[in-house]
């Protein structure tokens, strides 16, 4: 974040000759002329300074995507650290799945400490999910480090350490994986935008092509923090059968068929989000173009087969990639050049 350091120590001297020269303009004539250029100074300052706390809010690599932001660390722990026959194979390789999950929501800067959650169904077992032991920072998360438990909370598996799991954490993730057997993965987290936005009585609108990418989303009236085990009811019946929730004044949930999905809705939620922060500036909602529709089904429907549109070549279907596959790949990749064995097997490209 040097960056940010230096940005700050240019505001920090932009600042006192602001001063100085609101001193000189109360001291010399022409008053007029001085004053317009204190003022330019001042513009000058203002503009600057929301750039500073819109790098704040909006990290580069969370902005446009592009680009993951420094995230250099003394030691990095490989996240397959799982021993031969340890576990079964289905399960090792969602272990891994799972923890590199951690590590790129870690990496966009979208986690909060040692706070949120991002669970997976056990293969084969309807009532068993993996979820984080509570105290570990994402970059800490390996796939031995991962909690098995049942929907009725019982621990059936510690992993390495001796943390036990956050219940709230257990209390949200239980009830959709109960409710949903279509959902592999569930993952929440609060992002200021996204905070933001579950706050606005307008809710998640379709302003740009990442939130018509999300589609239609749920709501969830905030009612404390999420310990109450009584809550479960309205939680699964406000999501119905959406894949994603705006949990208001809170943050959200999104579920996936696969982790990649999961990954995929979360990434474009966030970005909708940041644009339509961005966009209520111009004027709030009455100086916000809306797509008809139609456009927003049509970009709905083709993000929603996968492969950002390259699973047609030549007219006919010549090899498929789920939902958010194609950019999965390509971010386990990144992980596994930055030396973090992710043990994901890569499809030949």
């Amino acid at each position: 974040m040097s960056y940010l350091l230096t940005i700050q120590s240019l505001i920090s001297s932009l600042k006192v000759f602001y001063l100085l020269a609101i001193l000189l303009a109360l001291l010399s004539p022409p008053f007029d002329k001085l004053w317009s250029q204190t003022y330019t100074l001042h513009l000058i300052v203002c503009i600057s300074v929301q750039s500073i706390r819109d790098s704040q809010m909006f990290p580069n690599g969370v902005q446009n995507g592009s680009s993951l932001p420094n995230f250099d660390k003394p030691h990095r722990k490989p996240i397959n650290d799982l021993r031969e026959g340890e576990f079964e194979p289905e399960e090792a390789k969602l272990r891994c799945q799972l923890a590199s999950l951690y590590r790129l929501v870690d990496l966009f800067q979208w986690s909060q400490g040692i706070y949120n959650h991002m669970t997976v169904r056990v293969p084969g077992k309807t009532t068993e999910i993996l979820i984080n032991p509570f105290g570990l920072l994402y970059h800490e998360q390996t796939a031995r480090t991962l909690v098995k438990v049942d929907l009725d909370g019982k621990v059936l598996h510690p992993g390495s350490t001796k943390l036990g799991i956050n219940q709230a954490g257990y209390t949200l993730h239980s009830a959709i994986h109960g409710a949903r057997q279509d959902l592999l993965c569930v993952i929440h987290l609060h992002t200021p935008a996204v905070a933001a936005v579950s706050a606005m009585k307008c809710g998640l609108l379709p302003l740009c092509q990442e939130s018509m990418i999300v589609g239609p989303v749920a709501y969830h009236e905030y009612q404390g923090i999420l310990v109450d085990y009584n809550e479960r009811e309205s939680l699964v019946r406000d999501m119905g059968n959406y894949n994603v929730m705006l949990l208001e004044n809170h943050g959200f949930v999104v579920g996936g068929e696969t982790i990649e999905e999961a990954f995929h809705l979360t990434y474009h939620l966030i970005l909708a989000c940041q644009t339509q922060v961005l966009a209520m500036r111009s004027g709030g909602l009455d100086a916000v173009n809306l797509p008809s529709e139609r456009a927003a089904l049509r970009a709905f429907e083709t993000a929603s087969h996968g492969g950002g549109g390259v699973n047609l070549k030549d007219g006919v279907v010549d090899r498929h990639w789920g939902v958010g596959e194609l950019e999965w790949q390509a971010w386990m990749r990144t992980l596994d050049e930055m030396g973090l064995q992710t043990g994901y097997e890569h499809r030949p490209i």
